[in-house]
């Protein structure tokens, strides 16, 4: 798989990205350990050598999960973990920083993200310069090999490289979920910085699986999810019916087709997860499809039948 420079960094990533949220278990239903790990290692065969992960993914979990999946190929892989927004202060990063490194059993973590900008879930707000003191300092030392984001806005980012060199923006972002577009995706793509878009497939909506009547299981936190509420996931639905022809045209499924689109914009790499080896195979065929420009303009117009009615709120859960 071809791989694309991270930021300004000498680091090599991948279009796509595996994401391992679910490998945490926590706010999921019916993972499987195991699974996931095969699932993981599967991605790594198939030429997904990225691998984004973060603490709170069942503090620790998902990042002991990884570790077990890929350590004998360590060497070979990207590693992109997060601290969280409750551990922000200079000696917390220090700490957090220190417990993914043990939990991913890694020397160095080549990415190394503040997950969310603090304040955010009630949290303590502590100044970006000391946070990013605390960033810049593993960096120094070698723990860590570059610095990003998760979760910033334009605004949020331009203040936090003041005090060191942001490499990264991950961002929700796919078909049906743009906000990035409008606000600092231009910012990056300026200052030379690479999108990391989670949520690439809408949280499994643009695989074309769900139907009008699904329900999600009990503690499923994708029934929080904004896009699955009536009148969007009524829109969404309408919008997978005209991507169908142009997935059977191409040869290629609902999910691949989205995944697709979404690395053919601007410095965009997508993380997409996997419980089964299988889906890990399926996901890593995206890189195949080629889009026309004008297949490009046309899967765009399909998906602004959904993004046009949702509002500018960057967060894509009622978590509260």
């Amino acid at each position: 798989m071809k791989t694309r420079q991270l930021g300004n960094t000498d680091i090599q990533i991948t279009p796509l990205i595996m994401g391992t949220w679910q490998a945490g278990k926590r706010m999921w239903v019916g993972i499987d350990d195991a699974e996931t790990t095969r699932a993981i290692r599967a991605a790594f065969e198939a030429g997904i050598t990225t691998i984004d992960t973060a603490e709170v993914y069942g503090e620790g979990h998902s990042e002991q999960i990884v570790s077990r999946a890929i350590g004998d190929v360590r060497d070979q892989a990207v590693l992109a973990t997060k601290v969280f927004a409750n551990h922000l202060k200079y000696d917390q990063v220090i700490e957090a920083c220190d417990r993914s490194l043990k939990n991913l059993k890694t020397d160095y973590i080549d990415l190394y993200q503040i997950h969310w900008p603090s304040g955010s879930f009630a949290s303590e707000v502590v100044p970006i310069s000391e946070t990013m003191r605390a960033m810049t300092d593993l960096q120094q030392q070698g723990k860590i090999r570059a610095i990003g984001v998760s979760n910033f806005s334009k605004a949020q980012i331009e203040e936090a490289a003041q005090y060191g060199r942001i490499d990264s923006l991950q961002p929700p972002y796919s078909l049906f979920w743009r906000q990035v577009e409008k606000d600092a995706m231009p910012y990056c793509t300026a200052h030379n910085i690479s999108i990391l878009a989670y949520s690439s497939l809408a949280q499994g909506l643009l695989t074309g699986r769900f139907d009008l009547s699904h329900q999600f299981e009990p503690g499923d936190h994708r029934s929080k999810n904004r896009l699955f509420e009536s009148d969007n996931y009524q829109r969404a639905q309408q919008a997978l019916d005209q991507l169908r022809p142009i997935a059977e045209r191409k040869q290629v499924s609902l999910g691949n087709l989205a995944l697709a689109w979404l690395i053919a914009q601007p410095q965009t790499s997508a993380i997409v997860g996997a419980r089964h080896a299988e889906q890990a195979n399926e996901n890593a065929g995206a890189v195949e499809i080629i889009l026309s420009d004008s297949e490009l303009q046309e899967i765009d117009a399909i998906g602004r039948l959904v993004t046009d009615y949702l509002d500018d709120d960057p967060l894509m859960w009622h978590f509260t």
